[in-house]
């Protein structure tokens, strides 16, 4: 078993759901162990200026009882660094330099994938870690703290957005983050009841998302006693074209990492579904029947694009992330106790902990798109034309691993 007599606590990249019950579920099992945790601020910014520090925050017991694991975000603060694009040929020594000024013996460090690459980076230079999956994206290998939180968010947002659209009889396109997968997207959307949704994994013919909305929306609207309806999409920022390009804005730069920053997914396909009403014969006729027709004024359906940003990541976490993080926080102590630094956090069910190398955690999990096929078959567009869902019976064998 390590000796370890106090722990640094990190986390980075983006804020989300369920971190700071990362913090305090690593911080009571540390001290249940006779351990100290530390919290190093800022992220890898703050490692790499803790040498400079004249101090860091001990998490006793009075300290812990103040962090509110119900919150999103983080009491240790994000930053998105990257240690190797440092301009400093001394950055692992400075690093090394700042743990040994504060006794700090170990770190547990909880991110995404390219946090996770850095803890990688780190454990290639002597220095342990373990590794917390976070990301709302849930791109990574096991499930992330964040992810519930943002699903329920995005879900929140799109049931609520409907009624203003259905005040102005709009269609609505909602975009939000998920970086180069869809897995937020299509289960808020999911949880939404969302007529459509656009996910990086199935590139968008828009064409066949025109033709579902047009039959949707008219039908909606023309069924309704006082004519109002509403058309909900909910779009990953990342989505493809049917030629398989990216949406990208160019003026939104790059990020730390060298990422291109994805946006104006949303304001696309307004003007995608916006350029077909207007040549559409169609429209003309319906906006006519359903008296909602203004010549020179109001000649088609609107179309707004609505961009939830950070407030899918921000405010309360769910119950899920709360409960995840507690465990995942606790099970990356017993991780460092027991000598398995380099490894990643991936379940705690029961009294087996699951970990499994942080290489491997951080490969990209995308949607598996076998299961979009059922809900084609409940009727929601996914930017293609439907396929028939292939199902198999596969009786459940007991002991069953729980995931989300």
């Amino acid at each position: 078993m390590a000796d370890i007599k106090r722990i640094g606590i990190i986390t980075s990249g983006g804020d989300c759901g369920g971190l700071n019950a990362v913090i305090k579920g690593i911080a009571r099992e540390a001290y249940s162990k006779g351990i100290e945790s530390v919290v190093i601020p800022n992220g890898y910014a703050g490692l790499y200026n803790l040498v400079d520090l004249k101090d860091v925050v001990v998490l006793t017991a009075e300290r812990v009882s103040r962090i509110e694991a119900s919150l999103a975000g983080s009491e240790a603060g994000h930053s998105r660094v990257k240690l190797s694009k440092i301009k400093d040929p001394n950055t692992y020594q400075r690093i090394k330099d700042g743990l040994k000024k504060f006794k700090i013996d170990a770190m547990i460090i909880s991110g995404g994938d390219d946090t996770g690459s850095v803890v990688v980076d780190l454990g290639s230079h002597g220095i342990p870690c373990i590794h917390v999956p976070k990301t709302m994206d849930l791109d990574l290998q096991p499930y992330s703290v964040g992810g519930d939180s943002a699903i329920n968010r995005i879900a929140v947002f799109a049931r609520d957005l409907k009624t203003t659209g259905m005040s102005h009889n709009r269609v609505l396109v909602i975009e939000v983050f998920g970086r180069y997968v869809g897995h937020t997207a299509l289960r808020g959307g999911i949880g939404a009841e969302a007529d459509c949704i656009l996910i990086p994994e199935i590139p968008v013919n828009f064409d066949v998302v025109y033709e579902h909305m047009k039959t949707t929306y008219f039908a909606r609207i023309e069924r309704s006693d006082v004519k109002a309806g509403t058309y909900v999409m909910v779009v990953a920022e990342g989505i493809k074209t049917a030629s398989g390009d990216l949406l990208y804005d160019e003026s939104a730069g790059v990020d730390a990492f060298g990422h291109k920053k994805l946006a104006g997914a949303g304001k696309y396909i307004r003007q995608q579904l916006e350029k077909r009403l207007k040549n559409d014969p169609d429209v003309k006729e319906f906006m006519q029947r359903t008296g909602m027709y203004a010549p020179g004024v109001y000649e088609i359906p609107e179309v707004r694009e609505v961009t939830p940003g950070h407030l899918v990541r921000s405010g309360h976490s769910s119950a899920y992330d709360v409960n995840f993080g507690y465990r995942a926080g606790s099970a990356a102590v017993a991780l460092l106790l027991e000598g398995k630094a380099g490894n990643t956090v991936v379940n705690v069910d029961g009294n087996r902990i699951y970990y499994m190398p942080t290489p491997e955690a951080i490969k990209r999990r995308e949607v598996d798109t076998d299961e979009i096929a059922l809900f084609e078959s409940l009727g929601i567009c996914f930017g293609r034309k439907p396929q028939k869902y292939e199902y198999q019976l596969i009786e459940a064998k007991m002991p069953i691993e729980r995931h989300l």
